[in-house]
């Protein structure tokens, strides 16, 4: 129940947050590439991911070509692991070279998306991105638990420039130790 809850209403917001005007989509985004497993260095606070610590998000190609979610955190306070698994989808069609604009719809609970906006990506080399949903969502990806900090500067900088508001960033802890995660059987 408590996890249908959270789904439900981190769907719900969203879906209603405010855009910023003229924020623009990373191009050519390389769907196979941008697939895998991607630590959460940083985020603008919300109540779906309230204390939680060790968040990954877990993107896997689907056999019909959309992605499936996997977003994982641990809460040391009540001392347990969240996970919600959903499905997402680009919003445009391929280009000609087969990539596509940094526009996604994701799902967490049946036919309710939130938008995903890829506003910042690594290229070419996919280490990290800056993705978000309106002005009052924005996380900082990385594919290792640490980002260095020229680069965590830089997409702080640029997401201030873009009116996030920086100053509230979440600096999310990523442990390298394995906190009693027990395997689903998504996991192969």
């Amino acid at each position: 129940m408590q996890k249908w809850l959270w789904i439900v209403l981190s769907f719900s917001l969203l879906s209603c947050s405010e855009q910023i005007e003229g924020l623009k989509v990373v191009n050519n985004v390389d769907a196979n590439q941008y697939l895998g497993t991607w630590y959460e260095i940083a985020r603008l606070d919300h109540s779906f991911e309230r204390d939680l610590q060790n968040v990954t998000a877990q993107y896997i190609k689907n056999e019909d070509g959309t992605i499936k979610v996997i977003n994982r955190g641990f809460n040391p306070k009540k001392n347990e692991w969240k996970e919600a698994e959903g499905k997402a989808h680009f919003v445009d069609e391929p280009n000609a070279d087969g990539t596509y604009t940094g526009k996604l719809k994701v799902s967490f609970f049946g036919p309710f998306y939130g938008g995903y906006d890829i506003i910042e990506l690594d290229k070419p080399y996919y280490n990290y991105a800056m993705v978000s949903s309106g002005k009052n969502y924005l996380w900082i990806l990385s594919r290792t638990p640490q980002l260095g900090y020229p680069i965590k500067q830089h997409l702080i900088a640029r997401a201030k420039e873009l009116g996030f508001a920086t100053d509230d960033l979440i600096y999310v802890p990523q442990t390298t130790e394995i906190i009693n995660y027990k395997a689903g059987p998504h996991i192969e």
